[in-house]
């Protein structure tokens, strides 16, 4: 089998975390206010774990004959992901609100990818996307609750 679909999502999820990442170090850059000791260095393991992701991503790709996007061109016309210029006018919490929606984004896609995997028999890549799934479920639901809300998780 082909696995094209799965291989298609692979490949957007390597924008989507390129991108996110981005987002995530700009919220690290230009954040400000009375929890800036406690999240500025939460930003560089939202990072780091964003970036394990892509590279498990990006092989997992490679190891099913795919070619995963590698310049910052190739990211932002694949990403589903917006991004915005960086300023010091944007409060933490609208910062933190972003970063939620955007994992959001990333989330449906992970639910694709499990969708389209098992469609094309490919349970070793549903594994993963699973799994990544479920890390940023919980980045959705920590920054929630840092905003003083519920999860809102989708469970679909």
């Amino acid at each position: 089998m082909e696995l094209i679909k799965t291989k298609e999502t692979l490949n957007q999820l390597v924008a989507d975390l390129s991108q996110l990442s981005v987002i995530v170090h700009q919220t690290h850059w230009y954040m400000r206010g009375p929890e800036f000791m406690h999240l500025h260095p939460l930003m560089d393991k939202y990072m780091d774990e964003l970036n394990d992701q892509l590279d498990v991503v990006s092989e997992r790709l490679i190891t099913l004959d795919g070619a995963p996007y590698s310049t910052l061109q190739e990211f932002a016309d694949n990403t589903g992901i917006e991004d915005e210029p960086g300023t010091y006018a944007k409060t933490t919490p609208e910062r933190l609100a972003t970063l939620a929606a955007d994992y959001r984004i990333l989330a449906a896609v992970y639910q694709h990818g499990i969708e389209v995997s098992g469609e094309e028999g490919d349970d070793s890549t549903q594994d993963i996307f699973i799994g990544f799934k479920t890390a940023i479920e919980k980045r959705i639901w920590m920054l929630q609750a840092e905003l003083g809300l519920a999860p809102g998780l989708d469970p679909a």
